[in-house]
């Protein structure tokens, strides 16, 4: 069977490439750019940006193919107010219209769509099923809920449609905001807790993101959403202590009053001096933790990396990065 990925040379898609292929798929990864990864020599890349209709029919889907769309903005780089829309719209929500429509014209119906747990906003009920109220606090959430949306109006029409709603998403290749935590312990500097850290966090394997999308491909593309993250996270206080030990630092972690913390980063972000995106720390304190019962209950997946192990491997690469070395994108962290 023919799989085409949209945004397959991104960070999902560059681990669910060799999946595909290793199970004796066709492959076409569609992206803008290319990397220089070694499964290429066995899938075909077509470059795309999903932002472009005309480009995005010229990948030539087929009735029978299989898509993904992995293509996304994410929150990081952190963008100022005034930019957000324009940054995250786009590839977000026009991406996947482009995507959808394509398909639709070539008689293609199903399709893998990775969203984001950012569109339930505030914690109303914990652990947060795919039943949780959406109330999404920027325009990064905002932009998934839409596409979520316009995923419902297509299932009607004919297409089945999984959606995907991952924690944040970590693993080789990306650390985004976790530099800078990474940074502090390496300064041996403080690190302040929006809160007491008595909060659970929860992040979800680049792997296992992986690993679900090929299931839902297996089990006939369901029209259903599915929460992506990890099993039994720990208190943001042990998470950090945990790595903070394992580096050998000094940093001490700091509670603070959370109410007077996101007002400060409130008024930076007023000020066009963002530190964090809204819709980062607005959240920050609160028990933001996903039932992922309905996803092994349905396609069988079950996560398989913890939170320690990959907020350690996540640190191990940071260092190797500063060294000047580069992880394989294939390394596999410690679950």
């Amino acid at each position: 069977m023919r799989h085409i990925i949209f945004g397959g040379d991104g960070f999902v898609g560059r681990h669910l490439a060799p999946k595909l292929l290793a199970d004796g798929h066709e492959v076409i990864v569609a992206d803008i750019q290319r990397s220089d990864l070694p499964h290429y020599r066995g899938v075909r890349f077509v470059q795309t940006d999903v932002t472009n209709r005309t480009a995005v029919a010229a990948v030539g889907i087929k009735a029978d193919d299989m898509v993904y769309n992995l293509s996304a903005k994410m929150l990081s780089p952190i963008q100022v107010r005034a930019k957000r829309r324009e940054f995250f719209w786009p590839v977000n929500f026009h991406g996947t219209e482009n995507v959808i429509f394509a398909m639709d014209k070539a008689g293609a119906s199903n399709l893998v769509q990775f969203t984001t747990d950012m569109i339930y906003g505030h914690t109303v009920t914990h652990p947060m099923t795919e039943e949780h109220p959406v109330a999404p606090l920027g325009e990064y959430g905002l932009s998934k809920l839409k596409t979520e949306e316009l995923a419902a109006e297509w299932r009607k029409r004919g297409m089945r449609i999984s959606l995907f709603r991952p924690r944040l998403i970590i693993g080789p290749g990306r650390l985004g905001i976790l530099e800078k935590l990474f940074k502090l312990i390496d300064l041996n500097l403080p690190v302040p807790m929006i809160g007491s850290g008595k909060n659970p966090y929860q992040f979800i394997s680049v792997f296992d993101c992986a690993e679900a999308a090929r299931l839902a491909f297996k089990a006939g593309a369901p029209n259903e959403a599915y929460n992506l993250g990890s099993l039994n996270p720990p208190p943001v206080k042990k998470l950090l202590g945990d790595l903070i030990r394992h580096a050998g630092s000094k940093s001490l972690l700091i509670p603070t009053p959370a109410w007077a913390v996101k007002r400060t980063l409130d008024l930076l972000d007023l000020l066009n001096l963002p530190i964090m995106d809204p819709e980062q720390y607005l959240i920050a304190d609160e028990v933001c933790v996903l039932d992922v019962s309905k996803a092994e209950h349905q396609l069988g997946w079950v996560p398989q990396y913890r939170d320690e192990g990959m907020l350690i491997a996540a640190y191990k690469e940071y260092r190797l990065k500063k060294k000047g070395h580069t992880l394989a994108a294939s390394h596999v962290p410690s679950g």
